[in-house]
């Protein structure tokens, strides 16, 4: 279920949402240009972490190859992120419909979830 198009497009919107909180975030924590600077340096960290510590095959070799775990647990702490920060900043509703967008997104991909938790290669993204 993982390489629907749905889902992959969900999975990219949702970190999208991600990046884009954090940035907002960022900007309303700090006042001036370090607000600017936030709402830049946090969603570029987000994306540099994201993009780099993965899993082998996911669906692309890894620059920095990390166990499924791992990974698995660098997800969930950036999305924890940005539910936090809309915490933070007073939209509570978004923070909860967030969380359980997330949570009905990884349920629906139990078979990438899975594999990571016990640490295998997903094969859904191999080809033939």
């Amino acid at each position: 279920m993982n390489t629907n198009p749905l889902n992959l497009a969900l999975r990219f919107l949702l970190e999208l949402v991600m990046l884009g909180v954090i940035g907002y975030w960022g900007y309303h924590r700090f006042a001036g240009w370090q607000g600017i600077a936030a709402a830049i340096a946090f969603p570029a960290l987000a994306a540099v972490l994201w993009g780099v510590f993965r899993i082998p095959n996911d669906p692309k070799p890894a620059p920095v190859a990390v166990p499924g775990p791992l990974r698995l647990l660098l997800e969930w702490a950036l999305f924890a992120w940005a539910i936090w920060a809309l915490e933070d900043l007073g939209y509570d509703t978004w923070a909860w419909l967030l969380a359980g967008v997330l949570v009905a997104h990884y349920l629906i991909s139990y078979d990438r979830t899975m594999s990571m938790l016990r640490n295998k290669p997903y094969k859904g993204f191999v080809k033939p």
